[in-house]
Formats: structure tokens, sequence, C-alpha cells
């Protein structure tokens, strides 16, 4: 049943094409052979999936099934249901025929098998006992086959061995009369239970994996870029723009906005501005940096909490300011704004039309609550002119320039660089109002910021240290000095 296909050999064939370009230019390197390009793209796969377990605490392997409504899912469905009516119809026969599940049952020896440890020395033998082959075999021939009572044992065994979150799905198989009907259950539940011992084993080897995780990413790495030395050219590149960003901003720190300011900034200060600004990287450029792209998803999830997070506190300040604070200290009203915004603003990030109809319907909200807000004191009142003004510089911060966004986008920046730089309090800037209100949540992104830019800092750290260090060197100075690292 399990249609299992044949693995690729490492030998590639002799008569497959390699995939070379006949117009290259003369003295070029040729491209990759096929057989290359699928070492390459082992290689990628592996390293992606170490470092997914690695990084993510959560990370667990799903059966994979393709939607219903997909062309693969309409192929599998079919073939599977031809399948199960192709069994029903041996086993209806007269007299049944037991080829089929003969090859079933010895299937399901297999995954029973799979999901047993080397202690289970009892459970094995149990095992080899109730579904021996050669003794079903017999019973085939003389017509003795009993499928229904080998199938309970088949589900005694799952019972044994499934984790307790598999106890409902293996019971409900004991109701179920139809041979081929629990047959399918029973396939079914069992490659769930190969899922959950493939997760279970994932999580009892991380703390191994944590220990080995960066010699084994930066080899990995290096064998990419043996390969194909053009992988580091996104990166070289995003390094680059962030060394002119912090050069600019130290030169206007300096009051030196000249080209021949002495102002050179440090390998650490460029790294950190680099990380930054993945958090505001545009979708449509796809010449984003090697090192990072297995942490991309991620990021990308942390830029989006980051500008919901800066549109919610500009709000808050916007609030604040035209209410002059009074609503503010009435008790909950800051917890109910702030949720209201998280309401409202949420999946607004992806098209300029979402934010302009979100931030629409959040300026009435946040002018409703406030009125109700002032109600509740004596002499409260929201006049309209203040409410008309709120609306509309709520409604203007869909604009990436908007001052007040733009302020509270720097002091973010601020607070996650100086995360960056060691942690200690006093080097944090203090968060003033607004970022005050929503300081649980930002500490929970600088966190995880600062945990992905940590260790990918680690293992690729050998990797920027010579395009830092070229950035940095004067022209024609020698590269023999202390590594930039």
């Amino acid at each position: 049943m399990s249609g299992r296909r044949e693995e690729p050999t490492d030998d590639s064939p002799a008569d497959l094409p390699s995939l070379e370009k006949l117009d290259s230019p003369a003295g070029s390197p040729p491209t990759a052979s096929l057989s290359s390009l699928m070492e390459l793209e082992n290689c990628v796969s592996n390293l992606s999936l170490a470092h997914e377990i690695v990084v993510n605490g959560d990370f667990r392997l799903k059966p994979r099934s393709p939607p219903t409504d997909s062309l693969e899912g309409r192929v599998t469905d079919a073939v599977h249901r031809a399948f199960w009516d192709g069994l029903r119809e041996e086993l209806s026969s007269d007299p049944p025929s037991y080829s089929q599940a003969v090859k079933l049952l010895q299937e399901v020896k297999t995954m029973l098998g799979s999901l047993l440890l080397p202690a289970h020395v009892r459970l094995r033998s149990r095992l080899d006992e109730g579904l021996d082959m050669e003794l079903i075999q017999q019973q085939v021939q003389h017509g003795a086959l009993d499928l229904h009572r080998l199938a309970g044992f088949v589900v005694d065994m799952m019972a044994s061995l499934c984790a307790p979150v598999r106890d409902p799905e293996v019971r409900a198989l004991r109701g179920l009369e139809e041979p081929v009907e629990l047959l399918r259950g029973i396939f079914r539940v069992l490659e769930l239970m190969k899922t959950d011992m493939v997760n279970f084993t994932i999580q009892s080897l991380r703390p191994h994996l944590l220990q080995q995780a960066v010699q084994y990413e930066r080899a990995k790495f290096q064998q990419i870029l043996d390969q194909h030395p053009a992988s580091l050219d996104n990166t070289a590149a995003w390094l680059q723009a962030a060394a002119a960003e912090e050069a600019a901003a130290l030169r206007a720190q300096r009051d030196a906005p000249g080209p021949d300011s002495r102002a050179l900034p440090s390998a650490t200060a460029i790294l950190h501005r680099a990380y930054t600004r993945l958090l505001h990287w545009d979708p449509q450029d796809p010449k984003y940096p090697e090192s990072m792209l297995m942490d991309r998803s991620r990021l990308d999830g942390l830029g989006q909490q980051l500008h919901t997070l800066v549109l919610g506190a500009s709000v808050l300040l916007l609030t604040g300011t035209r209410c002059r604070g009074v609503a503010f200290s009435l008790e909950g009203f800051v917890g109910k704004l702030k949720q209201t915004i998280a309401a409202l603003l949420e999946g607004s990030h992806a098209r300029e039309a979402d934010l302009k109809r979100a931030l629409l319907e959040l300026g009435e909200a946040v002018v409703q609550q406030v009125k109700e807000a002032l109600g509740t004191q004596e002499g409260g009142e929201f006049p309209q002119e203040g409410q008309d003004l709120l609306r509309g510089q709520i409604s203007d911060l869909w604009k990436s320039n908007n001052p007040v966004r733009t302020l509270i986008g720097e002091r973010v920046q601020g607070f996650l660089l100086a995360t960056l730089q060691g942690g200690s309090a006093k080097r944090r800037p203090e968060l003033h109002f607004p970022l005050g209100l929503v300081s649980p949540e930002l500490a929970e992104l600088g966190t995880a910021f600062g945990q992905i830019v940590h260790f990918n800092r680690t293992v690729f750290g050998p990797f920027y240290a010579p395009i830092l260090r070229k950035l940095l060197l004067p022209s024609g100075e020698s590269e023999t000095g202390e590594d930039s690292r």
C-alpha cells in the first residue's frame, strides 16, 4: 500500500545531461551538474532542518496532507479510495482473497516494530508471536484466517505504545467492525503515532543538537560556499548598505556631514544596524542576505509585530496628547484601548489599502472609547473639534513618513539597538510615554530578536569578518591586524 518510490542513489545516471549553459563565456566555470545540484539541495535542506530544530523550541513535524481541493489532493483521494475499494472486493469475494490483506498486515508489523525501542524486548517478542507471517500464510491457505482477531491484536499493541494524546483515536478503532474501515483506521492512526515518535526523538536530541549546532551549521554553509562562491553576494551588499547608514548616522552625531569625515563605525555597530534593517525589509527586494534566509520567516513575523507596535504606540501618543492624559488615569482604560488597537490593526500590514481602512475604523473606535471614559468624570467632555482632529491624526498614520510614526519608530529602533548592545539597564534608553505603556510587548519583541541575532552572529561571524574588514579598512591599507569581529 505504501507505494514507496526508490530513493535516488548517489551515482548520477550516465544518460542524464548536465545543466550547463552552452553560451557560457569562455573561461567561466561550468554550471553544476544535476548530481551536484541535488547534493547542494540536500545540503541546504539538512542545514535548514537542523537550524529549525535548534532555534524553534516548538518545532514539530506534521503528517503531510495535500489540500482536498487541490489536484494532488483529488488524485491522492482517488488512488486511496480505489485501493480500499479493491481490498473490500477481495474480502467480499467467495472464497475471500487475502493477498492484499496479508501485505497490509506485514506493513503494519513493520510500522509497529519501528515504534519499539531497544528496551522493548517483551513487546517485540509479543509482536512477532501475534503477527507471525508464516503462520498467517498457513491460515490463509487453510481458510482459517481471522482478520478481525488480528486487527484487534494490532489495536491492543497500538494502545500500549501510543502517546496519551492518541488514546481517544485508538479507542475509536475498537468500535469499528467492518474489516476494511478498521484496517484503514489502523493505518491512519499508525501514521500519527510514527510522527509522534519522530517528534519525541527530536525533542530528546535537541539538547545535544544545541551543543553541536554552531559548528554543524558553519561547516554546512562552508560546504555550500565552496561549491558556490557567490553565496555571500547578497550578504555583502546587505552589510555594505548598513555600513553606509551607520557612517551617515555617525557623521550626523558628530556634526561632520562632509564626505571627508574620519568618523568610522565599528563592526558591531554595522552588524546591529544590518540586523535591524531586516525588520523593515521590502518584500519586493529579492536580494535577501543568504546568511539570514533560514530565519527570514521569523524575522518577517517580528517585523509585522514591530509595525503593529509602532502604530499602536503612535495611537496611544496621539490619544494621550489630545485628551491631555485625563482618560489614561482611569482604571482599565489603557488595557481596553490596547486591545482595541491590536484587534483592528491585525492583518493590516500587507496592503496599504488594508492599513488605511483599519486606521479609519480605529480612529472611530478610539474616539468613542475616549468619549465614554471622559463621560464618567464630572465635567469631562471631548469637544467635537478634538474628536475630528484625533480621527484625522490617527488616519494619517498610514504614511510611512508621518512625523509621529517616525518619532516612535526611531525610539523603538533605539531600544532594539540598545538591547543588542548587551542589555544593561543603564545602557537602554528610558521608556518614556507612550512606550512605557507597551513595555511588555517591546521586551518580548527585543528578546525574540536578540536570540535570533545572537545565534546568527555566533554561526556566521567568521563569514562576516572579512566582509566587514574590507568595508572598514581605508583603501589600500593592509588587511593585517585585529579581526573586525
